[in-house]
């Protein structure tokens, strides 16, 4: 399994991945699930993915030998005109790839007609210059979906332990700074909760009309900040928990505090 948050702010964009991967609980790996490509001061385009790791990784190589082979016949990501259709190219290969032999093979053909399986999930993220900065989620089925002011960061993988987090602590105009805490602390949640959900973590800021990540680094257990994160909201929470009103017995939930009596 796997945890991925793409974050839609007013400055730009903030991404979070896990780089976690098991069969099992005798054998867990770790890969890369953040993945980036950039034209200095033209274009810069990130995906995360989850899923399938043969899938997302044949998705990833495809979209790279199409980058270093452009043209009409290999449409690439770095020369698309705009984010929109970036994101219908990434979803036809993700598409091509878990349906298997065939561009887009009939109803009935392909490798899940015989009841495999492979299916996977992208964040796509980017900018290009004269446009905005723009987030997608591209389904198994090669559709997708962007986000708004009403859904304004998308997860994929393991997303019900953070979502909440997320939900609570979210300003489309918070910084930079404040938004990397409010997803180490979503992270720091399904973590945890969640076995399939492991350090080291991926991270990278991009900055509105700024074609090149403004910050990105790898936050591994060692990792004296997100340590520190992990134990105050720890700590936080039972603090939090503590101050609640108290639950009496005698009256059903019913207690005096501070004079008042909350029902």
């Amino acid at each position: 399994m796997t945890y991925c948050v793409g974050m839609m702010l007013d400055a730009g964009l903030v991404l979070m991945s896990d780089t976690r991967t098991n069969s099992g609980v005798d054998n867990i790996s770790t890969f890369r699930k953040m993945f980036s490509w950039n034209v200095p001061g033209e274009r810069i385009i990130t995906l995360m993915t989850a899923g399938n790791l043969a899938t997302t990784q044949a998705v990833i190589s495809e979209l790279e030998e199409r980058n270093k082979v452009p043209g009409d016949r290999h449409p690439s990501i770095l020369e698309a005109p705009t984010m929109f259709q970036i994101a219908g190219e990434v979803g036809r290969r993700l598409r091509a790839v878990i349906d298997g032999p065939g561009e887009f093979p009939e109803p009935g053909e392909g490798p899940q007609a015989e009841g495999a399986k492979f299916t996977a999930s992208i964040i796509l993220a980017g900018q290009i210059k004269g446009m905005e900065p723009r987030l997608f989620l591209i389904y198994p089925e090669g559709n997708f979906i962007e986000a708004s002011f009403d859904t304004p960061f998308f997860q994929i993988g393991e997303t019900k332990y953070g979502r909440p987090i997320l939900l609570r602590g979210y300003e489309r105009t918070m910084r930079f700074e404040d938004a990397v805490k409010l997803l180490m602390v979503s992270f720091d949640s399904t973590l945890a909760a969640n076995l399939s959900v492991g350090l080291p973590l991926d991270l990278m800021v991009i900055e509105r009309d700024r074609f090149t990540p403004v910050h990105q680094r790898r936050i591994g257990a060692e990792d004296a900040y997100f340590r520190s994160i992990s134990h105050g909201w720890g700590d936080a929470l039972r603090r939090a928990f503590q101050s609640l009103p108290a639950y009496d017995l005698a009256t059903g939930g019913a207690a005096a505090i501070d004079g008042e009596r909350y029902t």
